[in-house]
């Protein structure tokens, strides 16, 4: 989910290969060039421990088993289990406000996810009125991954679009030459971040052994510098109910008369 940049997916290796051995559960870590969608990874049957966006997290019916969520490191996060959506531009660009863009063309990664289209679209209420009920004149997407939303973007098809600010925060730190070629003109409020997860069926004691691994994590001297990597301080336990407020947000626009993104 957040393998952005080769730098970022070796960490993210080397970070699971220690969790997994910490534990003491059979886990292989998948190569990070598979090119399965997310959705469809989040539906196998075999997860062990895999990212997964809180908003279709809470829309399953046959949940995923919550492992722990990261607290990520950027002041930006209040050392808090959180994470924001930017809305970015090109760097370039003569935007300096959201209300800049309205009226052009937006880019989107999936419906389903809440960073890419949930949150931009609660957002967006806040500027809804009698006389302006949308906002862009056209919408672009589905680009299911979040980077070639980005991509969209600096290449001139879209105007602006909606990101995963932490995903962005590693893009910089990982791929600066393409991370500094957007710039963010505004940010939503904060959600709870992405879980670790495993599939529904996985027995309770692994998945018990993986969250006390990765409550740990910052305690092991073998992980400092990979956790400084991917700009996480530490994991904490979380449950069903702290993902509620995906829910709302949604129910919110809807109940607003603004099901979709436009």
């Amino acid at each position: 989910m957040y393998m952005w940049a080769p730098s970022l997916s070796a960490a993210w290796r080397r970070f699971l290969s220690v969790i997994v051995g910490r534990a003491g559960v059979e886990i292989t870590v998948m190569e990070e060039n598979d090119p399965t969608p997310l959705d469809e990874l989040w539906q196998r049957a075999d997860m062990g421990c895999m990212f997964m966006c809180g908003y279709p997290w809470a829309m399953r019916r046959d949940r995923p088993r919550l492992l722990a969520a990261p607290v990520p490191s950027p002041p930006r996060y209040g050392d808090r289990p959180v994470y924001v959506t930017d809305f970015i531009v090109r760097a370039d660009s003569a935007y300096t406000r959201l209300e800049d863009t309205f009226g052009r063309t937006i880019a989107y990664s999936i419906e389903h996810s809440h960073s890419g289209y949930n949150a931009p679209r609660y957002h967006l209420l806040a500027y809804r009125t009698p006389e302006r009920q949308t906002f862009y004149r056209s919408v672009i997407g589905p680009f299911v991954r979040q980077r070639p939303v980005i991509e969209a973007v600096i290449d001139g098809r879209a105007d602006v679009a909606a990101v995963d600010g932490y995903g962005l925060d590693l893009l910089r730190r990982h791929a600066p030459e393409i991370g500094d070629r957007v710039r963010v003109i505004e940010t939503t409020v904060p959600a709870p971040s992405a879980p670790l997860v495993a599939s529904p069926g996985t027995p309770p004691d692994a998945c018990e052994r993986l969250t006390a691994a990765l409550l740990q994590a910052h305690t092991m001297p073998e992980l400092k510098s990979t956790l400084d990597d991917v700009l996480i301080s530490r994991f904490v336990r979380v449950t069903p109910s702290d993902f509620d407020v995906f829910l709302e947000r949604e129910r919110a626009a809807e109940a607003a008369g603004y099901p979709k993104l436009a």
